[in-house]
């Protein structure tokens, strides 16, 4: 009996894959934590685009998700409700808070400055260790940053008119700033800071008209 010793088929030969999609990879870094298979939730537009609304946590997630298209609607939720909680927690208007967040990273929590600032309040690292946060958690740094912002206006309550324009000031120039001044300080950028927040604060309470049932 004859036994064939024939060799068998050649194992097909392949090429890794080295392709890499650039917009992809652009996605999934600005995304936050929202997972490559959960496409659908982009597709959640009723969180963006409803009706006016009572509720703070819902208009500042749509001015969140207008603002910065990378993050999830899921995301934008979250971290609204976070700030209002923390707003509500430092006796400040939750629309005052997320403005001054919206204004200064769009709510990135990967946000990186040219001058080192970090994180959703683009806090510099020496501030973030003194207050023993981490500036790259956002939830941590939005805490801290109602903590900053409610003490600016406590302190200011009754020395300027306008305590939230002087505690503004204070976040972005520095309180040593206001106070040399005695008040908003005359630098071009503070000052167009300033007005920044206010307009980006007027957008939010524009999703919060109530709704006229009559």
């Amino acid at each position: 009996m004859a036994i064939c010793a024939c060799a068998g088929p050649a194992a097909p030969t392949t090429t890794p894959n080295t392709k890499v999609l650039i917009p992809t990879v652009v996605d999934a870094a600005m995304s936050w934590h929202l997972p490559a298979y959960a496409n659908v939730l982009h597709g959640m537009r009723l969180l963006q685009d409803g009706s006016p609304t009572r509720s703070a946590t819902l208009a500042i997630a749509r001015t969140i998700l207008y603002t910065n298209s990378k993050l999830a609607p899921v995301d934008a939720l979250e971290l609204a409700g976070a700030t209002e909680r923390a707003a509500r927690a430092q006796n400040l208007p939750p629309e005052f808070l997320a403005a001054t967040l919206l204004q200064e990273s769009a709510f990135d929590p990967r946000a990186l400055s040219a001058a080192g600032a970090i994180g959703i309040a683009q806090f510099m690292p020496e501030t973030a260790a003194d207050a023993g946060i981490d500036p790259f958690d956002p939830f941590e740094s939005i805490r801290s940053a109602a903590s900053l912002l409610g003490s600016y206006v406590r302190a200011y309550d009754t020395a300027y008119a306008n305590p939230i324009t002087a505690a503004l000031a204070a976040y972005n120039a520095g309180p040593g700033a206001v106070a040399a001044y005695h008040g908003v300080p005359p630098y071009a950028e503070t000052r167009a800071y300033i007005n920044d927040v206010i307009d980006r604060w007027a957008k939010i309470t524009g999703y919060e008209k109530p709704i006229d049932r009559e």
